[in-house]
């Protein structure tokens, strides 16, 4: 009990990175790296604002609207410029890092004196990492309930639709700019707000808490996908959320039994490889039955 708590809130936490990048590299079809730079970003501003007096929960807003700001020039140097969409989040995630410093003023910032959400709005009788784990269980939702909500809208379609198939949908006089744009906004707000409830819950903000997020968003997904399937836009949206758990599951597993942590960013790399292979061997698989 001790660890399955911990993984779990952690797991929610992280889970609203991986809804991010589920938005871009599954809905806009985009390989954004801009969430290595956002992710710091939310943290950054969320634990600035806080030691500047400001309430947490307000705190989180400011950061979510830096994600904003942040996913808005990747989607500025995409569409406008017309910057390959893999370099332009690879320079947003670059500028960030400076943007991140500046924000902190120094690469790490302690939020052990100040009061977080989870601290704020305690419940008599219950522990600190419960509080995560049920303000975190409460904001992932709300969240799944309103990205499900969104994108079951015109404008969230019209993202849908560039996603699969942007030819079509500028034949229909929808402006792909605009929903390419406006993907990434949502994407990287989400990411921004991971950031800022990571580092309330951990008591701290790093300029380098962004190194291979990613990846871990990238785990997240494919493994939700291939354990908890894709039958529907709901459907997705649950398995990304299952798979951030079952991803942390995975970490705190191969911790105790001895991995180094030094070698964790290998392993996700590793982990993520061969769930991305696990439809080509399955076919291949297929294949060979009906051969025989």
């Amino acid at each position: 009990m001790d660890l399955i708590i911990p993984t779990i809130s952690q797991g929610l936490l992280w889970s609203l990175l991986a809804i991010g990048v589920y938005i871009t590299f599954r809905v806009l079809d985009i390989a954004d790296l801009t969430v290595e730079g956002s992710f710091p970003l939310g943290a950054a501003v969320a634990a600035a604002c806080m030691l500047g007096g400001m309430n947490p929960v307000l705190a989180i807003f400011v950061a979510a609207f830096a994600g904003m700001l942040a996913g808005v020039v990747t989607g500025f140097l995409c569409t406008k410029l017309k910057i390959p969409a893999l370099l332009a989040g690879i320079l947003t995630m670059i500028a960030l890092y400076s943007v991140n410093l500046h924000v902190m003023g120094k690469a790490n910032l302690s939020l052990l004196q100040v009061d977080t959400v989870f601290t704020l709005y305690s419940i008599p009788d219950v522990t600190l990492g419960n509080m995560v784990l049920v303000i975190g269980a409460a904001v992932v939702v709300f969240t799944g309930v309103l990205c499900y909500w969104f994108f079951g809208t015109e404008i969230g379609a019209s993202i849908r639709a560039t996603g699969c198939n942007p030819h079509m949908i500028r034949a229909n006089g929808i402006n792909t700019d605009i929903t390419v744009i406006l993907g990434l906004l949502i994407s990287n707000a989400l990411v921004a707000v991971s950031g800022a409830l990571v580092a309330q819950a951990n008591g701290f903000a790093d300029v380098g808490m962004g190194v291979g997020t990613i990846v871990i968003g990238l785990a997240s997904v494919i493994i939700g996908e291939v354990l908890f399937g894709t039958r529907s836009f709901k459907n997705c949206l649950i398995s990304v959320i299952l798979g951030s758990i079952v991803y942390r599951a995975v970490i705190a597993v191969v911790l105790q039994m001895g991995m180094p942590p030094n070698d964790l960013k290998l392993f996700t790399a590793i982990l993520v490889a061969a769930a991305l292979s696990m439809p080509l061997c399955q076919a291949k698989l297929k294949k060979r039955k009906v051969a025989e």
